[in-house]
């Protein structure tokens, strides 16, 4: 299973604790605000606004909390200037590294993000160095308690999705990302609980790790994907089932 697709996983299982759904909250509102900041508050005019607001909802964030996000990026309430910047490298054993900040603090930020990189036996690239070897496209994720997988997959497809994976007690769907929100609206409209719908890098090619590199690798991520200022930390790592339950 590709990197981003276990990685999925294993954010969805941590993600049950107040902490790390405080911390899925934060990273949501900065991209909320950012999006308005950048594009207006019209959501019909603002597809990276609407997109936001999309994975915010499938989180459950509160109605009050996206309008104040969208508040500070209009202006209409004060609020922090976000930079937006991407941060490349490659990280144990190989693997390519892809990393979304946004960030109040350029110089804190990338000191913090090299060191991550450099504990782990990883270093930061040069822009464009690995950003060619990855793909956006569009996440769904679906609760699969009590649904048929048949019959997912059937409503899945008719609402414009290309692929579907149950992944333990989820149903992993992924579309063309253009279609992203056409597609997670019409599955609401079928009256699914979506818990995550946003876009995701898909890599072309995987790598293969093992040992301590594998081990390496799942510690430097998760420190990337829990660091305040990275939105969305993406790899092509590949880990083995049989190595991934070893390492626990």
């Amino acid at each position: 299973m590709s990197g981003h697709s276990k990685w999925s996983t294993i954010k969805h299982k941590k993600g049950a604790t107040d902490a790390k759904r405080g911390k899925i909250f934060t990273k949501l509102i900065k991209e909320i605000t950012v999006a308005a900041r950048m594009g207006g508050g019209d959501l019909d005019g603002n597809p990276r606004l609407r997109t936001a607001i999309s994975a915010a909802r499938a989180a459950n964030m509160p109605k009050d909390n996206i309008e104040r996000a969208i508040k500070k990026g209009t202006g209409d309430l004060d609020g922090v200037n976000y930079e937006e910047i991407i941060y490349e490298g490659y990280g144990p054993g190989g693997a390519a590294v892809l990393l979304e900040v946004l960030t109040d603090n350029r110089n804190r930020t990338v000191s913090e993000i090299r060191h991550l990189f450099s504990k782990y036996n990883g270093n930061m690239g040069e822009s464009g160095c690995v950003a060619w070897m990855f793909k956006r496209r569009g996440l769904i994720e679906i609760p699969a308690e009590g649904i048929d997988d048949d019959k997912m997959m059937e409503i899945a497809l008719e609402a414009g999705a290309d692929d579907i994976q149950r992944e333990d007690d989820m149903f992993a769907i992924e579309c063309e990302y253009v279609d992203l929100l056409t597609v997670a609206d019409q599955l609401r409209e079928k009256k699914m609980s979506l818990t995550r719908a946003e876009a995701i890098m898909i890599p072309e090619t995987n790598v293969e790790l093992s040992g301590k590199s594998a081990e390496s690798m799942l510690k430097l991520f998760e420190q990337l994907d829990d660091h305040d200022d990275v939105q969305h930390a993406w790899s092509n790592f590949e880990i083995p089932d049989d190595v991934m339950e070893s390492l626990g």
